[in-house]
């Protein structure tokens, strides 16, 4: 699968040309997303025999959702708490080594 819509140059000036940043959004949201449709698929189903709303509102797949909500400025990060986040990281892995 290759993100033709939006364009990676895009993205990347979304998150500072961070290619880290912007999996670590995306898969972030994506997760999120999946775990929705399961709670739905999970809360129909617990209603009906057949599942036709979560087939319909899940024809997309969860990372070009997340991908389109980070070019539509719907989806972002703080970067403050990013930093923070991997300033920690680095710390846990310096004194590992």
């Amino acid at each position: 699968m290759a993100i033709t819509s939006p364009e990676i140059d895009t993205l990347l000036s979304k998150t500072e040309q961070n290619p880290f940043l912007l999996c670590s959004v995306a898969s972030k949201r994506a997760c999120d997303i999946n775990n929705m449709l399961r709670g739905q698929h999970l809360r129909v189903t617990a209603i009906q025999d057949f599942d036709d709303i979560t087939t319909v509102v899940s024809g997309e797949d969860s990372i070009s959702i997340a991908m389109q909500e980070i070019n539509d400025d719907v989806l972002g990060f703080v970067q403050e708490d990013f930093d923070e986040a991997i300033r920690g990281s680095n710390t846990r892995v310096q004194q590992n080594s």
